[in-house]
């Protein structure tokens, strides 16, 4: 009986983690550092809390929630949904995987760490190979266009992979570390809500 009431706690409150995701989503800005196109959100932070208050399987179900609910009004042909589940199930997914060995403190920051990490990193050969070119052959914008609002922040990039590892790698990892640390500032004072201890 405590194992089934465990179980629904958890469905439910991935479902609400996901939906409150999903608001997220659509609260984001652009930043003057980076070209227009590329906008700064926290909707990996409730996945965060997912995966340290359910197991990394939640934190993953609540990348794809959010982008499932994001799909219908898409305005990227799901290309950027499906980047942002991939790289947040990344993120929340090695986050998670490591908190649930050993839960700690110590452990946690690790482990959110290393997911801002691997999904910086990962996200340089995904843009280069499969997001931009696909944006290219959808939206019919030339590549040379796409370079040049990257040269108009920073003149002396050369060339997507360039321009990749100078402004899109930075910001993930940045995006990764500020949800990693929005999450421990409110993790302790909603852990007894999310456990059903409130």
């Amino acid at each position: 009986m405590q194992n089934k009431t465990t179980n629904i706690r958890k469905l439910t409150g991935t479902a609400m983690l996901g939906a409150v995701a999903a608001v997220l989503m659509y609260m984001e800005f652009p930043i003057p550092i980076m070209p227009s196109f590329v906008k700064l959100d926290v909707s990996e932070l409730p996945a965060l809390l997912a995966a340290y208050a359910y197991g990394p399987v939640s934190g993953i179900a609540v990348c794809l929630i959010k982008n499932l609910i994001k799909l219908p009004s898409t305005s990227t042909a799901a290309v950027g949904e499906l980047f942002n589940f991939v790289m947040g199930a990344l993120f929340v997914g090695v986050a998670g995987f490591v908190y649930k060995r050993s839960k700690t403190r110590r452990s946690a920051l690790i482990g959110a760490g290393l997911g801002a990490l691997a999904m910086a990193v990962v996200s340089v050969p995904y843009n280069y190979f499969i997001v931009y070119p696909a944006y290219v052959v959808l939206y019919h914008l030339p590549l040379e266009a796409i370079i040049g609002m990257y040269q108009a922040i920073n003149p002396s990039v050369d060339g997507l992979l360039t321009c990749l590892i100078t402004f899109n790698f930075p910001f993930t990892l940045f995006k990764g570390l500020l949800d990693a640390a929005l999450c421990f500032l409110i993790y302790k004072p909603l852990s007894g809500v999310l456990h059903g201890r409130k």
